[in-house]
C-alpha cells in the first residue's frame, strides 16, 4: 500500500496502492492505459477538500498538481483555457492578470478547478448558476488513453455531462471557461435576527447580486452577506447592523479563508420550498441538536442550468448546508437532518456527506439516463469508477 491519503477535514482517510504524479497529458494517457490493461482502476484527485467517498480507492490515485496555470485565452470571446490541477484561488489571480473574472465563486477557493467543477461547486446568488456552467469545453484522457478535445459546439452531449462528470467519465487535463471582464464587488457583513432576515428574505435575495445567511443555532441570529457592484446596491438595511465590509476585485473578496475545519452536509430544495424547508430545519436544530451543535446553517441561491447532474438542473435553487467541527461527532446530528432535506425534494451536494444512492437520485434527474450514456460510451469497463461511484451511479454491473 502507499501512503495514506487524508482529506481536508480528517473525515476520509484511505491508502491506495500508488499515487501517481504524471508531468503531461501525454504521460497521463501512459498510465492509463496501463491501470486498462493491468485491469486496475484509477481516480483523479484534486486538493483533498472533498468530504464524500468520490476519489477514494486502494488501486490507483492520480494527483494532477503538475497541470496549473493558463494554457491559453481568448480576450475577444472572453474565453480561458485552464490546466485542471489550477485551484480557483490561483486561477482568480492570473486571470485578473488578464482582465478577466469568473462569474462567481464559492465560500472558499483552495479547490482545484477540475475537482470543483467536477462536483458542482457553486456560490450564491439568485441569477449566478453553478460554477461549471463556464466549461464551454476542454480536454481530457479517456479510458483509451486518447487524449480527447470536447465542447459545447462540437460535443454537446459530452460536454453537458462533462460539466459535473464526478471524474466518472475520463480524467480532465484542461477546462475552457466562459468569463466576464474583471469586475468590483462591495462585500458587507450584517448582524440581525432570524425572523427579521425571513421576513425580508425575497427582497434581499432580489436586490443583491451575492446574497447569502448564516444561522447560528445558540443564539438564533443571522449574518447576511451582501455583495453588489460599487454604489450598486442600499447604502443600509435597516433592521440590520453592518458588522464587516470591504471592496474589492471579485476573486479577491468573495471567498474567504477558513482556518477552523469542518465536515459538512448541503442538499440543493427548489427554490420555492427553501424557506419552507430551512424553518423546518431551524427547528428540529433547536428541539435536538442545540446542545450539540454551534456550527452555523448557510443558505445560498443558484440560478437554474443545464449540465446533467448539477443539482441545480432545470430549475431555481435554495441550498442548505450543516456544518459540525472536524474534531466533534456529526453522523448523527445529518442523519437526523437529511429525511427533511430529501422530504422537500433535495439533492445532495455531491462533494458532501450524504446516504443517497442510485435509487434515490435517478428520478431527481431529467437526465441520469442521457449521463450514463454518456459515462458508458467514454468507460465501457469502469476504469474511473470505485465501490462508492458504482452505488451512487447505480454501475455495480460495469
Amino acid at each position: 500500500m502507499g501512503d495514506t491519503w487524508e482529506n481536508w477535514s480528517g473525515s476520509l482517510r484511505f491508502s491506495p496502492k500508488r499515487t501517481e504524479r504524471p508531468e503531461n497529458e501525454n504521460a497521463l494517457s501512459d498510465l492509463v492505459c496501463r491501470a486498462a490493461e493491468g485491469r486496475r482502476t484509477i481516480r483523479p484527485a484534486g486538493t483533498g477538500h472533498s468530504s464524500s467517498p468520490l476519489l477514494a480507492t486502494r488501486d490507483t490515485l492520480v494527483s494532477l498538481d503538475a497541470f496549473r496555470g493558463i494554457e491559453s485565452y481568448d480576450p475577444a470571446k472572453r474565453e480561458a483555457t485552464l490546466w485542471a490541477g489550477t485551484t480557483l484561488g490561483e486561477a482568480g489571480g492570473l486571470l485578473l492578470g488578464l482582465g478577466l473574472a469568473m462569474p462567481n465563486l464559492g465560500d472558499v477557493d483552495v479547490q482545484s478547478v477540475a475537482g470543483a467543477l467536477a462536483t458542482g461547486t457553486h456560490g450564491s446568488g439568485k441569477r449566478l448558476p453553478v460554477l461549471s456552467a463556464m466549461i464551454a469545453g476542454g480536454r481530457m484522457v479517456t479510458a483509451s488513453g486518447e487524449i480527447t478535445e470536447f465542447s459545447l459546439e462540437e460535443d454537446p452531449d459530452l460536454t453537458r455531462a462533462a460539466q459535473v462528470s464526478l471524474g466518472a467519465l475520463g480524467i480532465c487535463t484542461a477546462l475552457t471557461l466562459r468569463l466576464l471582464p474583471a469586475y468590483r464587488l462591495h462585500r458587507r457583513e450584517w448582524c440581525t435576527t432570524a425572523d427579521r432576515c425571513l421576513a425580508h428574505l425575497d427582497d434581499l435575495v432580489d436586490r443583491h447580486r451575492n446574497f447569502d445567511f448564516y444561522w447560528y443555532p445558540r443564539s438564533d441570529r443571522v449574518k447576511l452577506r451582501t455583495m453588489d457592484p460599487p454604489g450598486g446596491a442600499p447604502e443600509s438595511i435597516p433592521y440590520a447592523r453592518l458588522v464587516e465590509e470591504r471592496t474589492g476585485w471579485s476573486s479577491e473578496v468573495i471567498a474567504k479563508v477558513r482556518t477552523l475545519r469542518f465536515d459538512e452536509m448541503e442538499y440543493a430544495i427548489p427554490a420555492e420550498a427553501g424557506p419552507e424547508c430551512f424553518e423546518a430545519v431551524r427547528r428540529r436544530i433547536r428541539e435536538r441538536h442545540r446542545k450539540h451543535v454551534a456550527w452555523r446553517v448557510l443558505y445560498r441561491t443558484v440560478a437554474p442550468d443545464d449540465a446533467y447532474l448539477s443539482t441545480a438542473h432545470s430549475r431555481a435553487t435554495v441550498t442548505i448546508s450543516l456544518h459540525q467541527n472536524a474534531t466533534l461527532p456529526f453522523w448523527g446530528f445529518f442523519h437526523d437532518i437529511e429525511p427533511i432535506f430529501q422530504e422537500y425534494g433535495g439533492r445532495p451536494h455531491w462533494a458532501k456527506k450524504h446516504t443517497m444512492t442510485a435509487d434515490d437520485l435517478e428520478p431527481l434527474y431529467p437526465r441520469w439516463g442521457r449521463f450514463l450514456a454518456v459515462r458508458r460510451r467514454m468507460d465501457p469497463d469502469g476504469l474511473f469508477l470505485n465501490p462508492y461511484l458504482q452505488r451512487l451511479l447505480g454501475e455495480e454491473g460495469t
